[in-house]
């Protein structure tokens, strides 16, 4: 019999801060070797429930526990932070915070260092480490000149050289592109499998985690657990639905179809879905679904004329870029980690300039524009909101960029009420934006952006660390502005967001433009999808499975029709 390496028996914990509990008589064991996901919408209680596992609560998170929670058998009230930490080592969401070290080696041999391992014995353990990870040949390098997938990489040897039980990956895909984020669940099942390392993952993307095997998957919703299964048996349920999670595509167009879905079909992969009993439905569903509506041409707003950049001599960041982008129009810009994207952004609204090449809005040239002339056009939001807000109420946020532009109290308070109502937010418009939620300080920073009266509004990873529901919210409310006429780019790593809500992509490879088309032919282009570290939508596979002539336009239509659905959520 297994060993139970994590067990938690009717555990309860609430916040200091806090009026009600988080977790809620959680009862639950982990055993030796698993591999468990943990999904829920957010405020679930996920996130609280890895912080009792790895020490977080109580020592960094004050507050109030009942029943037990015990680590190897051993109470976790019994323990320090730095004895659970030898037990279970965490991998965070973005590595940057973790990096103590200057160079990969310096990194890994951290805590080796910290308990005065011998340099000769170190050196062989980081070596040994650095070889699992895939970063051998990279001991020296400095952290900083790393690839986000890389730096996943040096984090996971930098807990797995104290060789620790039990490794703890926090939304390990949030922050990387398609192809890297599959290698790195590729590395993550390697390692638990050559180890016998208890893993435990969570994460929003629960269809790209099942890109390799995982023995549960745990879903919790208002501090609860609601279910412990299979991944066969909970996609052949309606839990994940139920609790606005979101499944993978190819089971949510089996739904769609009338498909009725058994665990004996095997759905927790693509690759061994059982269809054949119910391929009939999904081609009449196919042919009765109308195709989507061509939207009207409009003319230019942005264009960008053989654009060129470098960071370093020598060496071109971007390379001769031209494209175009109509007025009203909503497009992806996507690529692996690296490629160019956030610069060529950068480049558009002025915070870079361009060695050659010209900028156009509206058809007249903007390249000498200044930061200040271009973002009377232009917005940009970044992808984390704090690094945009610098008030401390709601009003005082939005209405900040009109100050600066000496406009009066009367249109400020004209513009900023008008632009909250826009953004739903006119109901907290007096509250601190401290209290408010990930993604409505998201529509803060939007809504900071919408009053200036932008044409254009480019958004980085709008929806990154977002649940299904809150994804949801913030698209449609993007897809509302959108048909307000504000033309929106997007620079994304979500290739459901890509598919769903842009009927244009364009892909960026090593500096230059690699692709310039609709996005479900450009998801189904095995050599762009190579090239740019995409990835290539199960819908195209469950297409082909059925036997439809046309993969590219099932998920044309597929995606029109799931649009519908969830827009009856708001």
């Amino acid at each position: 019999m297994k060993k139970k390496v994590i067990h938690f028996d009717n555990f309860t914990f609430k916040y200091r801060s806090q009026a009600e509990p988080t977790l809620l008589n959680i009862n639950l064991s982990i055993y030796e070797g698993e591999k468990i996901l943990i999904v829920g919408p957010s405020g679930s209680g996920k996130s609280t429930l890895a912080h009792c596992i790895n020490g977080l609560v109580p020592f960094s998170y004050k507050g109030e526990s009942q029943g037990s929670l015990t680590i190897n058998g051993k109470e976790t009230k019994d323990l320090n932070i730095f004895s659970i930490s030898k037990m279970v080592g965490t991998v965070l969401q973005d590595p940057d915070g973790q990096f103590i070290g200057l160079s990969v080696g310096e990194d890994i041999a951290f805590a080796l260092e910290n308990d005065c391992v011998p340099q000769q014995l170190m050196a062989e353990q980081v070596e040994t480490v650095s070889e699992l990870v895939d970063m051998k040949e990279y001991l020296g390098s400095s952290i900083h000149q790393l690839s986000g997938g890389q730096k996943q990489r040096v984090a996971l040897g930098g807990v797995m050289v104290d060789q620790v039980d039990i490794l703890l990956f926090d939304e390990p895909l949030a922050n990387l592109d398609p192809a890297t984020g599959k290698h790195a669940i590729a590395l993550i099942d390697r390692i638990q499998k050559e180890t016998n390392t208890t893993v435990i993952i969570i994460e929003h993307r629960l269809e790209d985690v099942l890109h390799r095997d995982v023995d549960r998957i745990i879903v919790m919703n208002e501090g609860r657990i609601v279910s412990d299964s299979s991944p066969d048996e909970l996609l052949a349920s309606d839990v994940l639905e139920t609790n606005h999670i979101r499944e993978p595509l190819y089971v949510k167009a089996l739904k769609y179809a009338g498909c009725s879905i058994t665990k004996d079909m095997r759905p927790a992969h693509i690759e061994t879905l059982n269809i054949e009993t119910t391929k009939k439905k999904l081609i009449d569903w196919f042919e009765m679904t109308p195709p989507s509506e061509n939207r009207e041409e409009t003319r230019p707003i942005l264009a960008v004329e053989n654009l060129s950049f470098r960071y370093e001599k020598g060496r071109d960041t971007l390379n001769g870029i031209s494209f175009s982008i109509a007025k009203g129009e909503m497009i992806s810009i996507v690529g692996k980690n690296g490629a160019g994207k956030s610069t060529l952004s950068k480049l558009i609204c002025g915070f870079e300039k361009g060695h050659s090449g010209k900028i156009l809005f509206d058809g007249k040239d903007i390249t000498n524009d200044t930061i200040r002339e271009r973002a009377e056009r232009i917005g940009m939001v970044l992808q984390n909101p704090n690094q945009m807000i610098s008030k401390h109420m709601i009003i005082d946020e939005v209405g900040l960029g009109l100050k600066l532009r000496g406009v009066s109290e009367v249109e400020i308070k004209e513009r900023v009420e008008k632009t909250l109502h826009i953004c739903g937010l006119y109901p907290f418009r007096n509250w601190p934006i401290s209290a408010l939620s990930f993604g409505q300080k998201k529509r803060v920073t939007i809504a900071s952006i919408l009053v200036l009266q932008p044409d254009i509004l480019i958004l980085d990873e709008p929806t990154a660390g977002q649940d299904f529901r809150h994804y949801t919210d913030i698209m449609e409310f993007l897809v509302e502005l959108n048909r307000q006429g504000v033309t929106i780019i997007m620079v994304t790593h979500d290739m459901h967001l890509m598919l769903e809500y842009t009927p244009r992509t364009i892909v960026i490879a090593n500096g230059t433009i690699l692709a310039d088309d609709a996005s479900a032919r450009i998801l189904s282009d095995e050599n762009v999808i190579e090239r740019a570290n995409l990835k290539e939508t199960s819908l195209i596979e469950l297409a082909v499975q059925a036997g439809i002539e046309s993969p590219q336009e099932f998920v044309t239509r597929f995606i029109a029709f799931d649009k519908e659905v969830r827009r009856t959520w708001q």
